[in-house]
C-alpha cells in the first residue's frame, strides 16, 4: 500500500494527466452552463500537505465558499470544489446578472446556482477519471459551507487525516470572455481507493 507521498515519478505523472484531463472536462461543462467559452490555462497538479493546500488556496483565515461531494463505490473518498470570490463573480455575473462584493450578499438563489456549478464541476471531472480507470463512482448530494478556508479543509483532514498528510490539488485559471479566474480543485481519496486506482491504471509501482 502506499502514500501520497511514496509515489515515484510515473505515479505522479499519471495523477497529473488524470488532473488535467478532469479539469479540462470540467472547464467544458462550465461553458455550457455559462453559455461562454471557457478555456483553461495549463493546470497545476500537485500532492501537498494539508497545511501548505490552505496555505495554496489562499491562508486558513480567508473567508471562502465551498462545494464537497463524497466519493464511494470503488473509490471512497472527497473532492472539494473551493470558490474564491473572483470565480463566484464569473458565475453569478453570467447566471444571475450581478456580482456581490462579500460572501454575506449571496441569496439563496446564489447559492444554489454555486452549488450546480460546484456539483456539475466535479461530476464531470470525476466521470472523467471513471472514464479513464474503468471504474464505478457514485457521488453524494453536494454540500455547500462559506467559512474561512481552514475550517473548509478541516473536513477532509478529518476524515482521512489519520490515513496520510497529503491531498491532491487542481489549480489552473478558466478564462471567459478574456477574464481570468482561478479555480481549486481538491481530491482526497482514501489510501485504498488510491493503490486501486493506480492498479486500474497500470502504473502501481511502475507496472
Amino acid at each position: 500500500m502506499k502514500n501520497y507521498e511514496e509515489l515515484n515519478g510515473l505515479e505522479l505523472d499519471t495523477i497529473r494527466e488524470i488532473g488535467s484531463i478532469g479539469t479540462g472536462n470540467a472547464a467544458t461543462a462550465l461553458s455550457s452552463i455559462l453559455n461562454c467559452e471557457v478555456r483553461i490555462d495549463m493546470p497545476e497538479v500537485r500532492i501537498m500537505g494539508y497545511n501548505e493546500a490552505i496555505e495554496w488556496i489562499g491562508g486558513p483565515e480567508v473567508i471562502t465558499a465551498g462545494v464537497l461531494v463524497h466519493m464511494s463505490g470503488e473509490i471512497n473518498g472527497i473532492m472539494l470544489s473551493v470558490q474564491q470570490l473572483e470565480f463566484v463573480n464569473m458565475v453569478l455575473e453570467r447566471m444571475m446578472g450581478r456580482t456581490i462584493s462579500s460572501y454575506e450578499e449571496l441569496t439563496e438563489l446564489d447559492r444554489s446556482a454555486l452549488v450546480e456549478v460546484g456539483n456539475i464541476m466535479i461530476s464531470t471531472f470525476v466521470n472523467a477519471l471513471s472514464g479513464l480507470a474503468e471504474i464505478t463512482t457514485r457521488l453524494t448530494v453536494p454540500a455547500f459551507a462559506v467559512d474561512m478556508q481552514g475550517a473548509i479543509l478541516a473536513v477532509p483532514m478529518a476524515e482521512f487525516g489519520g490515513q496520510s498528510d497529503y491531498i491532491m490539488t487542481i489549480g489552473a485559471n478558466f478564462i471567459c470572455h478574456h477574464q481570468a479566474v482561478p479555480c481549486r480543485l481538491l481530491l482526497s481519496p482514501d489510501i485504498r481507493s488510491l493503490n486501486f486506482l493506480l492498479k486500474k491504471l497500470g502504473v502501481l509501482d511502475g507496472q
